[in-house]
């Protein structure tokens, strides 16, 4: 792939605002926390280990979201050090489950999705709500996925559905929280080339004896191709973000937005 584009943006758009961005280490989390960041927010990050490389004037609170104590640990460390936030990003996410099908997938399996990709979510919104609602204002970002409309049964299925609930999850939130100040909308990435991405395709190409371009189209072809012919960036879909956070999309709420290239084939 070419090199990132430089976006322009107001250094000073996001000064004042304190913002928690959960699996914000990696991918599409640190870029959203950097582009945070740039704009001026108090950005406090979370994820299970820190980051080898990480921006010095970011917080990091190390916890496992997927349990009641991780979720309090974070939720007990905003409020002490912050006070609250007046952006909460929900980035984290993903699947562990083995290949094979849905006749491959445990209880566990099941459960570890929804933990990771639903309840997280849910445990920390229910903890940092009540400060929002008590200034009546607040944005809250939940990250979901293409697969929540495209599941793929191989080996993401319970992630799928998982993503299809947190979707659900959302939309009912905003019409609980919009008439109160606070903003609530969900962001649908698709193949995006994060590092991890990266990886994924630098592998492929050597098994398959092919270069990474080939490798790479395999993985749009899987998905049923990107007419814009390549995987979104960890940056677009943090400007995106940044933009749905501002008080330029003020009116912005209880939606979806896809950032997939146009691979999903209906709107």
């Amino acid at each position: 792939m070419t090199g990132a584009k430089q976006f322009s943006f107001d250094p000073s758009e996001f000064a004042g605002k304190r913002a928690l961005v959960t699996g914000g280490t990696k991918g599409i989390g640190s870029a959203i926390a950097r582009r945070l960041g740039a704009g001026g927010a108090t950005v406090v990050t979370t994820a299970r280990t820190a980051a080898r490389e990480r921006d010095p004037r970011e917080l990091f609170f190390a916890a496992d979201l997927t349990t009641r104590d991780g979720a309090e640990t974070v939720l007990g460390e905003v409020k002490s050090r912050l006070g609250g936030v007046d952006i909460l990003v929900h980035n984290l996410g993903g699947s562990s489950a083995p290949s094979g099908g849905v006749l491959a997938l445990t209880d566990e399996d099941w459960q570890d999705a929804l933990g990771i990709n639903l309840m997280a979510a849910v445990r920390l919104d229910r903890g940092l709500i009540p400060g929002m609602l008590s200034r009546q204002s607040g944005v809250i970002i939940h990250v979901s996925s293409i697969q929540r409309r495209m599941p793929l049964f191989e080996a993401t299925l319970a992630y799928a559905a998982a993503k299809a609930a947190l979707t659900t999850y959302s939309k009912g939130l905003s019409k609980e929280v919009g008439p109160k100040g606070i903003r609530v909308n969900t962001v649908a990435p698709g193949f995006t080339e994060t590092e991890a991405a990266q990886r994924l395709i630098h592998r492929l190409a050597e098994n398959a004896g092919t270069d990474e371009d080939g490798a790479r189209q395999g993985l749009m072809d899987s998905l049923g191709g990107i007419p814009i012919g390549r995987p979104a960036r960890p940056e677009e879909v943090a400007e995106l973000v940044a933009f749905l956070v501002s008080e330029r999309a003020a009116s912005i709420h209880g939606s979806e937005y896809v950032i997939d290239g146009g691979t999903v084939p209906t709107t």
